[in-house]
């Protein structure tokens, strides 16, 4: 794949234009902490959903989605799919109380809802863990996910012994994968900070806004342009069938790989080929999204997902804001990935691919990048790499952001130095923004697999969900709960994760996916079980504590009877059957739109017109409830005073 003087100027022109957008937010994001991290709470939800989309939408993501195509077919796309029903749930029922505490970071919650020596404590170590060890865990496997990119698209260059042929100059760089790891570390991570160090929270908001439009763009036109060079989708659909009669002919069982549910007659079959085991699928769908933690969808709502959230402009932003991001994130998005995978299958696939490649039989994640490096023309390369550095620079930029975030407010301000200027702590901001991009570059290298870092953040995590949900909605809920769930989780993950020798010490049967269901469902009861008994046998939270968390969020009445009692001049507010209405049609709307797209790809029209009927009927009618009831504060809730 080689890049012309031409693609050079798009690619330059792109970092310049994000380089501008920082320098013009300069003078607002030096004011003060609350203008460098939520922007001064003054933002519209369509900019702040986008935000949380282009986010979401990672270098790792299209590689990530080819991967679990490849291995598991359509249907393995559940391991995230399912996070809509909890992303929903942030919406209808949480979205509004986190921009109604009126906080910096969700981490500063801690303090809100507890109280004493055990919520200061949660409070600094997850400043730490979140803002710097996950954080950097995080930029890492984003980071080598862009090097794998770099690598596929530099390596024939690099196998010529140049670089970039300009006006006659000649740069000549080593192995592909050190080159790309070079160019990650030394030249986009730290322009990425630039930006960030420049511009805060509004430099990055704006520029996801503009990052989001080219990657979308891109990967719409990769996927129309692929799909036509190989005959268009009827072809591709008769190869992806041959290819299957070729593995079944081998004695292996398989499934449809366009199939949008597992298979469930090969559904507990785990050496089937683009099969999603049944157990498997029932966590994902009946557990995960309520169970697990996982950065951008944290059940309740959490991360830079709820820092968008604080800086909606009202409640009704901050609702829309996530809204809007969950709608674009699962049923917009995905498409394309998923068709340029299946390209990837025709293409590169041992059994019977147009052009077989061992190096996609051995790391399928890669098949994205070389689709475009093998069928995008020319004048397209220097955009698609522009799409790519988006897609990359956009998360980096909100990871620096939210993890410095963390670092300065919950813990340089809160505890090391409390009383200085805001002027001070914007200063303090830009020096840890540096900091972590120093730190981030080292853990790239350390993962095998996207993969495996997908697999990692989710295990640690499952388990703890519950209790991050029903903080909200039961006072019995106390610092030591949280304390135990994280502690417990993390301690099973890497319990049942261990290795002697070389070998598990644990060692389940079946493939990775099922593997993965049966150690999350043992993270998930024994860590449940756990957080109970400690909620049980420590003290609850003081009634001066709860009295204030209360008149501060004003949540429903049901969870908080004896709380409300004491603050009898406070309605009760009692609105959880309407916000589960609109969370259920929430969920219909969209996966009857994600759903209903894949049916007309596939030339399904009758099925895809009515599902996006019934998508459509689903939004209406949570615009006629949230109407009906009041899309903010508690104007229209169904209220009785005391």
């Amino acid at each position: 794949m080689s890049l012309t003087a031409i693609d050079w100027a798009v690619i330059i022109g792109y970092l310049l234009v994000n380089l501008a957008i920082g320098i013009y937010y300069r003078r607002r994001a030096s004011g003060n902490t609350e203008e460098f991290f939520v922007s001064g709470r003054d933002v519209s939800w369509w900019l702040a959903g986008t935000s949380m989309v282009a986010t979401t939408f990672a270098a790792d993501t299209p590689l990530f989605v080819c991967g679990v195509v490849a291995r598991q077919g359509i249907a393995g796309n559940w391991i995230w799919w399912s996070f809509c029903v909890g992303g929903m749930l942030t919406v209808f029922f949480f979205a509004r109380y986190w921009r109604r505490a009126e906080i910096l970071t969700d981490v500063q919650f801690c303090e809100i809802r507890y109280g004493g020596k055990p919520a200061a404590f949660l409070r600094g170590f997850k400043a730490v863990y979140l803002g710097l060890f996950m954080n950097c865990f995080i930029l890492g496997w984003v980071t080598r996910a862009m090097v794998n990119i770099i690598a596929v698209i530099l390596g024939p260059l690099i196998a010529e012994g140049r670089v970039l042929q300009l006006g006659g100059l000649h740069w000549t760089l080593g192995e592909p994968h050190n080159t790309a790891l070079a160019i990650c570390i030394f030249v986009l991570i730290p322009f990425t900070g630039l930006y960030t160090f420049i511009g805060g929270l509004w430099g990055v908001l704006v520029t996801d806004l503009f990052q989001f439009a080219l990657k979308m763009a891109m990967i719409i036109i990769l996927a129309w342009v692929a799909v036509a060079k190989i005959g268009g989708m009827h072809e591709l659909q008769a190869h992806l069938q041959t290819i299957q009669n070729n593995v079944q002919a081998t004695g292996t069982p398989t499934s449809d790989p366009t199939a949008f549910l597992p298979d469930f007659r090969h559904g507990m079959t785990s050496e089937a080929v683009w099969t999603l085991p049944v157990l498997t699928f029932i966590v994902f769908l009946g557990m995960q999204w309520w169970l697990a933690w996982y950065p951008g969808a944290e059940p309740g709502g959490g991360g830079y997902v709820a820092q968008r959230m604080f800086s909606a402009k009202d409640e009704k932003h901050s609702l829309g804001a996530t809204l809007w991001f969950n709608i674009a994130h699962y049923a917009l998005r995905p498409w394309p990935w998923i068709v340029t995978a299946l390209v990837a299958i025709v293409v590169y696939s041992p059994n019977g691919g147009l052009h077989p490649s061992a190096d996609f039989a051995q790391n399928p994640e890669q098949g994205y990048v070389m689709v475009l490096r093998d069928y995008l023309p020319p004048a397209l390369r220097g955009l698609m790499v522009a799409a790519f550095l988006a897609a990359f620079m956009s998360t980096v930029g909100t990871q620096l952001n939210w993890g410095c975030s963390y670092l300065v407010n919950d813990l340089y301000k809160r505890f090391l130095v409390r009383d200085s200027t805001e002027r001070h702590y914007v200063l303090v901001s830009r020096v840890l923004t540096v900091l972590l991009v120093l730190v981030s570059g080292y853990t790239a290298a350390q993962l095998t697999s996207i993969a495996e870092g997908w697999g990692l953040v989710l295990g640690i995590g499952f388990g703890t969900g519950a209790v991050y949900i029903l903080r909200w909605y039961w006072s019995r809920i106390s610092a030591w709960s949280e304390i135990s769930a994280m502690a417990v989780a993390a301690a099973v993950t890497l319990g049942l994760n261990a290795k002697h020798n070389g070998h598990s010490i644990f060692a389940f049967s079946g493939n990775d996916a099922l593997v993965y269901a049966k150690q999350t469902l043992i993270t998930g009861g024994i860590t449940t079980v756990a957080w109970l008994l400690v909620t049980f046998l420590t003290q609850a939270e003081t009634d001066e504590t709860l009295t204030a968390f209360y008149r501060r969020v004003h949540p429903t009445v049901y969870g908080w009877r004896r709380v409300a009692k004491l603050v009898p001049e406070l309605p009760e507010v009692r609105d959880v059957a309407g916000n589960a209405l609109d969370w259920l049609m929430g969920v219909v709307m969209v996966y009857g739109c994600l759903f209903g797209i894949g049916e007309l790809i596939f030339g399904r029209w009758s099925q895809g017109v009515f599902l996006l009927l019934l998508a459509a009927a689903s939004g209406y009618m949570i615009f006629w409830d949230l109407s009906r009831r009041g899309w903010e504060t508690l104007s229209g809730s169904r209220v009785k005073a005391s």
